[in-house]
C-alpha cells in the first residue's frame, strides 16, 4: 500500500476565509472480525480532529438498532462539527449508498477497505466474546461465508473522494496512523490507495519494465506515447504521488522513490503485529553520549541476544533508535541475520522509544533507559526523554528502588498507572541500566580500555535481559494463578447455582429463602452456617476489631472502615455495618434506613478526603446485590478501575451493571418497599462494556486500554440523584 503524506498546504488566503474543518464522512467496510471498530478506537484515541463513531450494533442504547439511526446519528455528528466513522459492514455499493449522500459540498467521504482474509476474519469472530452485535462463535463463520461472495470493493465512481485498501494488519496500521495524524484543518490526496487486483499487476509490470536497462548500464529508451499515457493513469489512479514523467526516469531514481515508501521498521520481522507479546525496547547503551566502539557494541548486542533469544518464550527483544540512518540499527540488523536469529523475537525498529505504541503502532510493556549513575533526569538522549515522558512519578518510583547506579548494573522500576507514559504508551516497567563510558568529556571515562568496556557492556545488557526475563517470567505466573483462580470460581459457582437454584426467583415473589432451601416469609434470612470460611474476613473484623486495628481506618459504634484488601480501582474502602445480623443487602429492613443513611455519610466523608488528594477521580457509592464476603458493607470505588486485582468479566461487571446497587437507590428503596429486590446474577456474565461511552470489549485488557483514554461523559443516569461523587459536587 502506497504511504501518502497528509498534504498540509493551503490555497492562498482571500481574507475572507475562515479556518474552518472540513468534515468527513469515512465509511468503514470489511467482514466480521475485519478491526473495524478497533480502528476507530485507535484513531480517536489519537486523533486532534474530533471524530463520532456510529455503530448500528449499539446505536439502539446500546443494542443494535436501524440503518435509519445511524444516518440521524451522523446527521447530528457532522452538525456538530465533528467527522464520522460509519462502522458498518457495508460490502455491498448499495449499503454505502445512503451514507455518501450526508453532509454538504464540503463534506468529503473516504473509505477505509480492510480487505483482510477472510480466513483470518473467521478466526478472531469465532473466538471472540461479549461482541457487541452478539456476533461471535459458529454464528461469526457462517455470516463471514456469506458475506464473502456478495462483497463489492467501493470505487470512486460511488462517490467518495479517497478510498485506502488495507490487505493486511501492517497497512491497517499505516492507515491508523494517517487518520490518527489528521487534524482539523489538514487534507488528505484523493483517489485509490493500496488496492491490488489485476490492475496493480499491470501496474507492476510496467514499472519494472521502467527500471530496465541495458547490459552498458544506460537507462532504457524513452517511453512512448502509450506507455506515457498508461502509466500517468495508472499513477493518477492509485495515487502515486512522483514526479510527472515527460521520459521514464531512471532505475536509480525509481528505486530511491520506491525506497522513500518503505516502512520504518528495519527488519522482515512484521513487528508492527502482536499487541499482546511481552516486548522489551532498548537503545543501544553505549554508543553515544559513552562512545563506545559501533563494531563492538553491536557484536555485543548480537551476543547477548543471542543468548537471551531463547529464555523470553513468546516474548520479543526490540532494538530502537531514532535515525534512519542508524549505523548501530544496520550492522545489528545485518549481524542478527547472519546468526539467523528468530526474527519474530528480534528485530531493530525506528521511532522515538517514548511514543512507540502512539506513533509507531509497536506495542511495548518495557522500555530500556541508558541512564547515569545518578538515577536522575537530566543530560541529553534517551535519559532524559524517558524521565520527560514519565513525569516526575518516574523519578519517585526510581529513588524507592536506587539511588545510584554501577555500570554494568540495571534496576527495574514499575511504573506507576499516574504516570504519562503508562497510560499512553501502555509502558509497565522501565529497567535503568548503566554502560561502561568510553567519551573522555563524561566522569570516569575507561580511555581506550576496551578489555574491561567490553566486559562491562556485556554485564550490562545480561543485567537488562535478566530483568526482562524476570518481569516476563512473574507476568506469566500471575496470568497462570488467575487461570486457576477462574477456574476454581466457575467451579464453585456452578455449585452453588445447582444448590441454591430457585433463591432468587423466591426474592422476586417476596419470599426470602436461607441458603438451605427453607422458605421465610419477611424474616431475615439467616445464612450464617452457610458462608464459608474464606468469606469470613470482613465478619470477624467487626466481631473483633481490636485484633485487626493494622486494617481499621476509622471506626464508630455503628460502622467500621478498611481497605478492601483487593481493590478494584485507585482508592477503593469498605464501610462495614457493626450491626449483628446483616450479612448482606439481602437482610436489610425499614428499621435499618437509619443505619443506611449513617453508612452512606461515612462513605461520602471518604470520597470527599480522596477527593482532596486527586481531584481527578470521581467515585460511586453502592452495594453488591450478592456479594461474596459475609457482612453488610458499603464499596466506596473510584470509577477510574486502575487496578492489577481487576481482572476479569465478573470483577467488572459487579461494579458496572445493575448488580451495583448505589447506596441513594438502596435507601430510597428500603424506606419506599421495606426491603431490597434480588438481582439476577446474569449481570455477572453480561459483555464488557465501558462505564462512559457504553462502547462494548473482547478481554479486560482491551477495556482496560479502552477506558485509560476514554474521556466521554458518565451515562446521565449517574449524573442523577446523587450517584456520582466528583470534585464538581455531589451528583455532579
Amino acid at each position: 500500500m502506497e504511504s501518502m503524506e497528509i498534504d498540509r498546504e493551503k490555497p492562498p488566503s482571500t481574507g475572507e476565509e475562515k479556518n474552518e474543518i472540513n468534515p468527513i464522512v469515512l465509511v468503514l467496510m470489511g467482514l466480521p472480525g475485519s478491526g473495524k471498530s478497533t480502528f476507530c478506537d485507535e484513531v480517536m484515541r489519537i486523533s486532534p480532529r474530533p471524530w463520532a463513531r456510529v455503530c448500528q450494533d449499539t446505536i439502539n442504547n446500546g443494542k443494535a438498532g436501524t440503518k435509519n439511526q445511524c444516518l440521524s446519528i451522523a446527521v447530528n455528528a457532522l452538525r456538530d462539527g465533528k467527522s464520522v466513522f460509519i462502522d458498518r459492514c457495508n460490502i455491498s455499493r448499495e449499503q454505502r449508498a445512503d451514507f455518501l449522500k450526508l453532509g454538504g459540498p464540503q463534506t468529503e467521504k473516504h473509505a477505509v477497505v480492510l480487505d483482510l482474509p477472510p480466513k483470518l476474519c473467521i478466526s478472531r469472530s469465532v473466538k471472540r466474546t461479549g461482541h457487541e452485535g452478539n456476533l461471535q462463535g459458529g454464528k461469526a463463520a457462517a455470516v463471514v461465508n456469506q458475506m464473502v461472495p456478495k462483497k463489492e470493493l467501493p470505487k470512486l465512481s460511488e462517490g467518495f473522494n479517497r478510498i485506502t485498501f488495507c490487505k493486511d494488519e501492517k497497512e491497517v496500521k499505516e492507515a491508523i496512523n494517517v487518520y490518527g495524524s489528521f487534524g482539523p484543518l489538514d487534507s488528505l490526496p484523493s483517489g485509490c490507495f493500496g488496492q491490488k487486483n489485476s490492475d496493480t499487476k499491470i501496474q507492476l509490470g510496467i514499472m519494472k519494465f521502467l527500471k530496465k536497462v541495458d547490459p552498458s548500464g544506460n537507462a532504457g529508451s524513452e517511453l512512448t506515447v502509450s506507455q506515457k499515457l498508461i502509466t500517468n493513469e495508472i499513477e493518477k489512479d492509485s495515487g502515486i504521488q512522483r514526479a510527472k514523467i515527460g521520459s521514464h526516469p531512471s532505475g536509480e531514481a525509481l528505486e530511491k522513490l520506491e525506497k522513500d515508501d518503505e516502512p520504518d521498521i528495519t527488519s522482515n520481522s512484521g513487528a508492527i503485529a502482536g499487541d499482546n507479546i511481552p516486548t522489551l525496547a532498548f537503545p543501544s547503551i553505549s554508543t553515544a553520549d559513552f562512545q563506545f566502539n559501533l563494531e563492538k557494541a553491536s557484536d555485543i548486542i548480537v551476543e547477548k541476544v543471542e543468548e537471551f533469544v531463547s529464555r523470553i518464550g513468546k516474548a520479543r527483544l526490540v532494538l530502537v533508535d531514532l535515525s534512519h540512518g542508524s549505523k548501530i540499527l544496520s550492522l545489528v540488523k545485518n549481524k542478527a541475520a547472519q546468526k539467523n536469529i528468530d526474527s519474530s523475537k528480534f528485530f531493530t525498529f525506528v521511532g522515538d522509544i517514548t511514543q512507540l505504541r502512539s506513533q509507531r503502532g509497536l506495542q511495548c510493556n518495557v522500555i530500556a533507559n541508558a541512564a547515569n549513575w545518578r538515577l536522575k533526569p537530566g543530560g541529553g538522549g534517551v535519559n532524559a526523554a524517558i524521565f520527560k515522558a514519565a513525569g516526575s512519578s518516574l523519578e519517585i518510583a526510581t529513588k524507592e528502588r536506587a539511588v545510584t547506579l554501577s555500570p554494568g548494573k540495571s534496576v527495574i522500576v514499575p511504573l506507576p498507572s499516574s504516570s504519562p507514559l503508562f497510560a499512553g504508551e501502555g509502558v509497565t516497567h522501565v529497567i535503568h541500566v548503566l554502560g561502561p563510558n568510553m567519551n573522555p568529556q563524561r566522569p570516569d571515562c575507561l580511555k581506550d580500555d576496551y578489555v574491561k568496556g567490553c566486559k562491562i557492556l556485556r554485564e550490562a545488557y545480561t543485567s537488562l535481559f535478566e530483568g526482562f526475563v524476570s518481569i516476563v517470567k512473574s507476568q506469566e505466573v500471575i496470568t497462570k494463578n488467575d487461570d486457576l483462580k477462574a477456574k476454581r470460581e466457575a467451579v464453585c459457582e456452578s455449585e452453588n447455582n445447582k444448590k441454591y437454584k430457585g433463591f432468587h426467583e423466591d426474592f422476586e415473589h417476596g419470599v426470602s429463602s436461607s441458603m438451605d432451601g427453607t422458605k421465610i416469609q419477611d424474616k431475615k434470612v439467616n445464612t450464617s452456617k452457610t458462608w464459608a470460611p474464606w468469606t469470613q474476613a470482613l465478619h470477624n473484623v467487626v466481631t473483633d476489631p481490636d485484633k485487626h486495628k493494622n486494617v481499621v481506618l476509622d471506626m464508630s459504634d455503628d460502622v467500621i472502615v478498611i481497605n478492601d484488601a483487593y481493590p478494584k480501582a485507585q482508592r477503593h474502602v469498605l464501610v462495614l455495618a457493626r450491626a449483628d445480623g446483616l450479612d448482606s443487602i439481602a437482610d436489610v429492613r425499614r428499621e435499618h434506613v437509619s443505619l443506611l443513611k449513617t453508612m452512606h455519610d461515612v462513605g461520602l466523608k471518604w470520597a470527599e478526603k480522596f477527593l482532596d488528594e486527586n481531584k481527578s477521580l470521581s467515585f460511586r457509592l453502592g452495594y453488591h446485590s450478592a456479594p461474596s464476603m459475609r457482612q453488610l458493607h458499603l464499596h466506596v470505588i473510584s470509577q477510574d478501575f486502575n487496578s492489577s486485582h481487576l481482572k476479569n468479566k465478573k470483577h467488572w461487571n459487579s461494579f458496572n451493571t445493575p448488580f451495583f446497587l448505589d447506596s441513594v437507590d438502596v435507601i430510597k428503596e428500603v424506606e419506599d418497599v421495606g426491603n431490597i429486590a434480588s438481582k439476577n446474577d446474569k449481570f455477572l456474565s453480561m459483555e464488557l462494556r465501558c462505564h462512559r461511552c457504553r462502547s462494548a470489549h473482547p478481554n479486560i485488557p482491551r477495556l482496560k486500554s479502552h477506558i485509560s483514554y476514554c474521556q466521554a461523559p458518565f451515562p446521565s443516569a449517574l449524573l442523577q440523584n446523587g450517584r456520582l461523587v466528583s470534585s464538581e459536587g455531589t451528583g455532579c
